[in-house]
């Protein structure tokens, strides 16, 4: 098992957030940094701030020089995928190979409507996600990409320089079973189930297996994901108890993810307890 550390760029200054990232790559505790795409807070005012992705992991790439960078998870709606596939191959580039794609199908109608993004029905965003999954996996890697679909038409697009990473890790999150999981097993390296339950994540691995098995994918090739949520003034050990729990049920990545508003005080103060753990492979204590 390895840890992420997720602080979300809503509720926060730039100041803090890129001190939250600083601090995990120099701590060795953490192998991954996430925060979210969003334009809106998904929590408390929102209309409160929030500091947009993808310029700001870019800013984070260079104030590090160890940790994995992400977001967990892009909405694909909110850039077109041959625009995401070229920035996904730059921002590789920015950090000398630790970026990882988290995307997802979205959700947000709030904010999706006030900035005039078509998010669709539940179908609609999910047709939508696989179409631009085949889009960004061959911009990633192929010279040129052509597709026509229902909602991307691309011609001989190219996408130059790519990134050091071949292929580069995509992250979907998301426990649709007919769909989601599908779509992990076709075009992901990574897993991530946003709410941990045992028994949600026994049966929901079983489905992905079975996906796997459809697709002649190996399912040991993808790394699961969740979260432990950390509010403010947290008790330290519900939090080393659920690290634990999530470990012993077979979670490969751990993600300690704080709420706003976020203090580095307990960031440096969970992390501690967290290194004191009995935790095996790269990045934990």
């Amino acid at each position: 098992m390895t840890l992420g550390l997720k602080v979300a760029p809503h509720h926060i200054s730039w100041s803090d957030l890129r001190s939250a990232a600083v601090f995990a790559d120099e701590s060795g505790l953490y192998d991954h940094f996430w925060h979210f795409d969003h334009f809106y807070p998904i929590t408390g005012d929102t209309d409160g701030p929030c500091l947009e992705a993808w310029v700001t992991l870019s800013a984070l790439a260079e104030a590090t020089s160890r940790i994995r960078l992400g977001c967990m998870v892009n909405g694909v709606h909110h850039r077109h995928p041959a625009v995401t596939a070229n920035m996904a191959s730059a921002l590789d580039i920015v950090s000398a190979g630790r970026f990882e794609l988290g995307i997802g199908c979205g959700w947000n109608e709030q904010e999706s409507g006030a900035y005039g993004l078509t998010l669709g029905s539940i179908a609609e965003r999910l047709d939508r996600l696989d179409e631009a999954l085949e889009i960004i996996v061959s911009m990633l890697g192929e010279e040129v990409t052509s597709f026509h679909g229902r909602f991307y038409d691309i011609t001989d697009a190219r996408n130059e320089p790519k990134g050091p990473q071949q292929p580069l890790p995509i992250c979907v999150g998301g426990a649709g079973e007919r769909r989601t999981l599908r779509t992990v097993a076709r075009f992901a390296s990574h897993w991530n189930l946003p709410m941990y339950d045992p028994d949600t994540f026994g049966h929901k691995r079983g489905v992905l297996a079975a996906h796997c098995a459809d697709m002649g994918t190996d399912p040991a090739s993808i790394t699961v994901s969740s979260h432990v949520f950390v509010p403010a003034g947290a008790d330290l050990g519900r939090i080393e108890h659920e690290v634990a729990a999530q470990e012993a049920a077979g979670i490969d990545q751990v993600i300690v993810y704080f709420q706003p508003p976020f203090e580095l005080a307990e960031l440096e103060t969970v992390t501690a307890r967290l290194d004191d753990l009995d935790t095996t492979g790269p990045g934990c204590g």
